[in-house]
């Protein structure tokens, strides 16, 4: 089992304190306003979200817009947890269950076997171990779903450049056919990260208009869903998007009707300093 690395740190440690903070996260003012509720009788399957994973001090608004969309859609057999690996830069799927103060998430191990015996994708235990960006996806997925969260199956992904994203996105088909999962992706990413402090300082006037216009040609690209135009967006601008390979990675796996941009925003606008800081983005893929 995969204990907790993180809380206390990007979030609250104990049951009634997290819960308190993901309640805040959902009615605060850049929030969606309402906290999560049931099913909609005629919502349709979400295919995934976009969600960021910062502290939910800072992206914790943006990131309860998606989980509300997850709240009021059907329950799929799976959910798909693509993140970036962001300290040691390798690619790998868990088998461990991950253990958070709200309780435990167990994975598909049917899935990731099948998954693994195709060839391409890898077990990697050791860069889960330390790794945030799926960890702090997982208590806004029990939260929200409340009663259903004991149901939830996952597969953690993450996904660096040393990943064939070509075949992953076709194995990963292939998988989820063979199998016949119902499958919703949740990606984890932050978009720009600007400032002396990230060693990305493409521009030094007009500092918020031109972050969203950076940030947001690279959004238009994703709800497009141009995998070859967005990566090749980042690789031009130097756009310091740390999950572009799982973002890329789900625009090759899935085809959708449409893509909302449900919030943008970054960490200045919840700490007035903007010298540095991080551009956060929630969408939802139905």
């Amino acid at each position: 089992m995969r204990k907790a690395a993180y809380a206390g740190f990007f979030y609250p440690k104990t049951f009634d304190a997290l819960n308190k903070v993901l309640e805040e996260c959902f009615i605060g003012k850049l929030g969606p306003g309402a906290l999560p509720s049931k099913p909609k009788l005629d919502s349709a399957p979400i295919k995934a979200i976009i969600s960021p994973h910062a502290g939910y001090v800072y992206s914790g608004m943006a990131a309860a817009w998606g989980y509300m969309a997850i709240a009021e859609a059907p329950l799929p057999d799976l959910f798909i947890l693509l993140g970036a690996s962001h300290r040691l830069g390798e690619s790998g799927i868990s088998l461990e269950s991950f253990e958070t103060p709200l309780g435990l998430i167990r994975v598909d191990q049917d899935f990731a076997k099948a998954l693994v015996k195709k060839g391409n994708i890898n077990i990697n235990e050791e860069i889960h171990a330390k790794e945030h960006s799926l960890e702090v996806q997982l208590p806004f997925l029990q939260f929200s779903l409340g009663s259903r969260a004991e149901k939830i199956k996952i597969l953690p992904l993450l996904v660096s450049d040393n990943l064939d994203l070509d075949k992953a996105a076709a194995d990963l088909k292939e998988t989820i056919s063979e199998l016949k999962r119902t499958v919703t992706f949740i990606v984890s990413s932050d978009f720009t990260h600007y400032g002396p402090d990230y060693g990305y300082v493409p521009f030094t006037t007009d500092v918020k208009e031109r972050l969203s216009k950076l940030d947001g040609e690279a959004i238009t690209l994703i709800k497009k869903g141009d995998a070859a135009g967005f990566a090749g967006y980042v690789y031009k601008t130097g756009a310091t998007i740390c999950g572009q390979y799982a973002i890329t990675l789900l625009l090759k796996t899935i085809s959708f009707k449409q893509a909302l941009l449900e919030q943008y925003y970054t960490s200045g606008d919840t700490t007035g300093n903007s010298k540095n800081s991080v551009s956060y983005a929630s969408l939802v893929f139905k």
